[in-house]
């Protein structure tokens, strides 16, 4: 399972009101992992609408989320949180797979 926060949720739904994809049930938060960053790992959100095959889904909050097999091995028991204080702003992964992390939460390694 891929777990949304609270304020993830509505980050979530602030963005698809203004991409004017809200309310939209084909449009869903495709959640990825590909190799780079930092750490050697990073995570990759983007809207998308089209489902493959081997796709895992999950709803959390009223919020689709979708990722490929091979990313969810990475992912599984991972929270998408959203921070908007002084330190950041922006989406995080809150992941227990994880070995270790970049300051800037962005990359990571297993």
């Amino acid at each position: 399972m891929i777990y949304v926060s609270d304020k993830a949720r509505n980050r979530i739904s602030e963005i698809m009101k203004e991409s004017h994809i809200e309310g939209q049930p084909e449009f869903f938060l495709r959640v990825s992992v590909v190799g780079g960053g930092c750490s050697g790992l990073s995570y990759k959100l983007d809207f998308d609408n089209i489902q493959k095959p081997t796709d895992q889904i999950f709803e959390d909050k009223g919020v689709k989320v979708v990722t490929d097999l091979k990313s969810f091995l990475y992912l599984v028991n991972t929270t998408l949180d959203f921070s908007d204080g002084l330190n950041g702003k922006g989406f995080f992964f809150n992941n227990p797979n994880a070995s270790r992390t970049c300051g800037c939460g962005e990359s990571f390694a297993v």
